[in-house]
Formats: C-alpha cells, sequence, structure tokens
C-alpha cells in the first residue's frame, strides 16, 4: 500500500502569521501574532501537514533589520508554536528588493520552488496562504491551491483570482481540516 504524502502549507508571515507593518517588521518588538494565527498553526502542525513559511525580506537589503533580528524572530515564533504543540518545517525567504528581479522575490515563485525541492513535493499540490497579491501570483504560476486571507492588506476592490478568501489563517484551517 503506497503511503500518501504529508499535506504542504506554505504561509506568508506578514499579515498571515503575525501584525504586518508599512514600516516592516524590524525587530522582536515589533513582531505581534494575528489573534488565533499561533493555534491554527499548531492544529496543521497535529494534524500532520508540513508546515512552511515563504516571506519576503527586503528590510535586510534596505538595511533596516539584520539577519540576527529575523531570526530572533523566527526563533520567537518556533518556541511559541512548540508551547501550543506546533512547530514551522521551513522558512524560505527573500532578502532582495524589487529592482533586483531576482527569481526568489514574490511574485516569482522561487521561494515556493524552493520549498517543493526541499521536501520533495509536487508544487501544483501545494496550498499557500497569503494576503497579498504577490503571494496569489507566486502561488498561481507554479498552480498551487491558493487562499488569501484579509488579515494583512487590504483586499482590491476587484479580485480576478480563483483564491478562496477567508478572514485570517484561523477560518483558512478550519476549512483545511474540515475537508
Amino acid at each position: 500500500m503506497m503511503q500518501q504524502k504529508k499535506p504542504l502549507i506554505v504561509l506568508d508571515r506578514d499579515g498571515v502569521i503575525n501584525k504586518d507593518s508599512a514600516d516592516y517588521i524590524k525587530s522582536l518588538q515589533e513582531w505581534h501574532p494575528i489573534p488565533g494565527s499561533l493555534e491554527a498553526v499548531a492544529k496543521l502542525s497535529q494534524a500532520g501537514w508540513i508546515v512552511t513559511i515563504a516571506t519576503n525580506q527586503s528590510a535586510l537589503s534596505r538595511g533596516i533589520t539584520t539577519l540576527a533580528d529575523v531570526a530572533e524572530i523566527h526563533s520567537h515564533l518556533q518556541s511559541q508554536l512548540l508551547k501550543l504543540g506546533g512547530k514551522i518545517d521551513a522558512i524560505a525567504l527573500c532578502p532582495h528588493l524589487p529592482e533586483h528581479a531576482c527569481q526568489c522575490r514574490k511574485p516569482k515563485p522561487g521561494l515556493l520552488l524552493q520549498l517543493a525541492e526541499t521536501f520533495t513535493y509536487p508544487p501544483g499540490a501545494m496550498i499557500v496562504v497569503g494576503d497579498a497579491l504577490r503571494d496569489m501570483e507566486a502561488a498561481k504560476a507554479i498552480g498551487a491551491k491558493r487562499y488569501w486571507v484579509q488579515s494583512g492588506k487590504p483586499l482590491p476592490e476587484q479580485i480576478s483570482d480563483e483564491a478562496v478568501i477567508a478572514k485570517n489563517l484561523a477560518d483558512v484551517v478550519s476549512l483545511l481540516l474540515r475537508r
């Protein structure tokens, strides 16, 4: 009997897991989880999902935060999740500015492809949760199922995307675990 692969979900960080800021999240003091998001991640982990993050972090190239600051945020996130019985299995980040025209900065799908390769997972079978058009475009480029949460950036007036729209990550997880 062939073993079924665990489902893999890719979360954007700012606006999905934690509150976003127009001034960037530059330190642990600026990082505040969205109510219910950490519990939602823990539920996915406990249900056997591979939980990952793909995040643009241009504040690194802008020189307004450091890799040590970002690592501190991610370490704190992991410790908070551990207390709830959850974890993030991998974090892929793009430090580049938009004008660098790299392949990893969303809306390009490089981060998603990197995570697919890490877990030998078919990109089109991934589920991507984001709060911005760039997240949806990256997911669409690889044929992934898309969930657009309203907990971060405001939704555009017209959405011509097949993404499922949800209030926040907790609502997405409720939908996914009901299937």
